[in-house]
């Protein structure tokens, strides 16, 4: 049976208490560019196995990350999963133990909660992380909406190296004025030009490191400036992995971080599911958004791991909310927990160091390439490259060679001509020596031939 809960007499008494003429006006502020015709090119019937067939071979048209050499980045990262990670999720007691609320039955959920909030504390160098959000995007528009109630400032002052696509998820999220929001995106961070934009009225700096060019930065004296005006310092991370070899943000004088995790124990899947990771000091432990998990005592003494705070408005806040985002990507971080607790610390930093050798090895082979520059002065394990030709051509070319060779800037920066011949590529643990060869043979074929 389908689920029909409404008679029409009913949508049409709704609708006239809430003052419609009629339906549509409820989405009248989609776009018709974005709007859906809802009859498609599809028959109207297959069966099971024919339709299996189709998607099949559907899914064939696409190149296949893990069969061709994989050099993409710019905030999702391939990296090597061990079968333990989905073996050790698909467990009963955490498989069937979805929901915290009641910890008499969700002992599993909130032991794992709170080993991955130990977890990225630990990494990000934080006293504080709650259980996780959608991911680094929104984390990042929720600490800057965390960093707003804080201060009870507005203006917003965000790094030129900051993703693009981040900084579209900050602007819509926290609903500002565009006069509230300073940022234009470059490949150039001068901290000179950022600290000047800093005064009484700013609320928060957000700065990315390693940034969106690859490039790490220490942001000590930033911090210190920040902290001299009352503004707080946001720390995004989107290459979580870094944080095993470079200076964690904590010590580096942030106030809130934001990760994209993705990066341990969560595959790409064309974009999503992911998992945001959130940190802060103690004194803003009440305006994290989401919820915390907490271990205590039962009855009998035994531990116990229950929620302590829970400041959504699903929960009794309701409009005393820090946030209304209202899911943890439970599964996602449920991953990220297990592949870090089977790397443990010294893993964690050895994985870490691999992948920076890999990018040194990738550095090595094409700094001396005929037309070809490295653009930056530091990488974790990410950098741009300036090419003879368009990015965006390259790219094709590379592809129809078999190699998936990097993301164009211009194809995240709204098409810039002036970001045209740059291309980000990424070399992790899992690029080979033959890899890089492959990568360095076929890009000589295709810018000069």
């Amino acid at each position: 049976m389908r689920y029909l809960p409404l008679t029409n007499e009913d949508r049409e008494d709704m609708r006239r208490v809430i003052g419609l003429e009629n339906v549509n006006q409820l989405f009248s502020n989609v776009p018709n560019s974005v709007s859906l015709d809802p009859t498609f090119n599809l028959p109207n019937h297959k069966t099971e196995m024919e339709v299996g067939r189709i998607l099949s071979g559907i899914a064939n048209k696409n190149m296949n990350s893990n069969q061709v050499p994989f050099f993409l980045g710019a905030g999702a990262y391939k990296h090597h999963i061990p079968a333990t990670v989905d073996h050790i999720i698909q467990r009963s007691e955490f498989l069937t133990s979805y929901t915290p609320y009641q910890p008499e039955i969700s002992q599993g959920t909130l032991q794992y909660l709170f080993e991955f909030q130990t977890q990225v504390s630990l990494m990000t160098g934080m006293d504080v992380s709650n259980a996780s959000m959608y991911d680094g995007s929104t984390s990042s528009a929720e600490a800057v909406s965390m960093a707003k109630r804080i201060t009870k400032r507005n203006k917003v002052v965000i790094s030129p190296t900051l993703h693009p696509q981040y900084a579209e998820v900050i602007k819509t999220l926290i609903s500002a004025d565009e006069d509230s929001i300073d940022y234009k995106f470059s490949e150039n961070l001068d901290f000179s030009s950022l600290i000047s934009k800093i005064d009484e009225d700013v609320s928060c700096v957000v700065v990315q490191n390693p940034d969106f060019f690859g490039s790490c930065h220490s942001l000590e004296e930033l911090a210190d400036h920040i902290h001299s005006k009352g503004a707080l310092l946001i720390v995004v991370v989107n290459e979580v992995i870094s944080l095993g070899m470079m200076k964690s943000p904590g010590d580096m004088g942030a106030d809130i971080v934001a990760c994209e995790g993705q990066s341990l124990g969560n595959p790409l899947n064309f974009g999503g599911p992911y998992i945001g990771l959130m940190s802060t000091k103690d004194k803003y432990v009440r305006q994290l958004p989401g919820r915390i998990v907490g271990e205590t005592n039962d009855m009998s003494g035994e531990k116990g791991f229950v929620l302590t705070l829970a400041t959504r408005e699903q929960h009794i806040r309701r409009e005393k909310a820090t946030s209304n985002i209202c899911t943890n990507s439970g599964l996602c971080s449920l991953a990220f927990t297990i592949h870090l607790s089977l790397l443990g610390e010294r893993g964690f930093k050895k994985l870490s160091k691999l992948n920076h050798e890999a990018a040194i090895k990738f550095y090595d082979k094409l700094k001396n390439l005929e037309g070809f520059k490295v653009r930056n002065k530091s990488f974790f394990n990410e950098f741009t490259l300036e090419l003879p030709i368009s990015a965006a051509i390259f790219v094709e070319k590379m592809a129809g060679k078999g190699v998936l060779a990097g993301v164009p800037v211009s194809r995240l920066a709204n098409q810039d001509d002036s970001f045209s011949n740059l291309l980000l590529v990424a070399s992790s643990e899992i690029n080979s020596d033959s890899d890089r060869e492959d990568f360095i043979k076929l890009a000589k074929e295709v810018c000069y031939e």
